[in-house]
């Protein structure tokens, strides 16, 4: 599970001490940093009050794109293991979207690695969001919001 899109809810921290479990004995001794960014949804966007988000994806082709970013920050960072973890599907204010999560010998790359992750998923990754707004319109979302 280094790479999951999930349909419907997760709780993040599960997820994140599931996967420390399950790599304990490969990293133990060798890492001395773990990052974790989780993103939660907001209820609010471009001035808008945001009551709901619909996203949908590309099955396989989305896990594609993020097993290939993946592989791409354990080869740019001195990195150990790496965590994506995407929810698609209908979602309300403050649900966990993503979780991405980094373990190094040494924070620099953690921090580094974690926050390229986040941001090439947010920036290329075929995710499309569709908004309702608190007046009960909806609206697809043409922009992520800058880092």
């Amino acid at each position: 599970m280094d790479v999951t899109v999930l349909q419907g809810p997760f709780d993040p921290w599960k997820l994140l001490a599931r996967r420390e479990r399950e790599v304990a004995g490969r990293l133990a001794g060798g890492t001395g940093a773990a990052t974790v960014f989780v993103g939660t949804m907001r209820d609010f966007n471009e001035g808008d009050g945001v009551s709901a988000m619909y996203l949908e994806h590309y099955p396989g082709m989305t896990e594609r794109y993020l097993e290939r970013i993946r592989d791409e920050a354990l080869r740019r960072w001195e990195i150990e293991e790496a965590l994506i973890v995407h929810r698609v599907g209908e979602m309300q204010p403050g649900d966990p979207i993503v979780l991405v999560a980094v373990w190094s010998a040494h924070r620099a790359a953690a921090f580094e690695a974690c926050r390229y992750l986040i941001e090439e998923l947010k920036r290329r990754a075929p995710f499309w969001k569709r908004e309702t707004l608190e007046d009960g319109s909806s609206r697809w979302v043409e922009h992520n919001t800058p880092g």
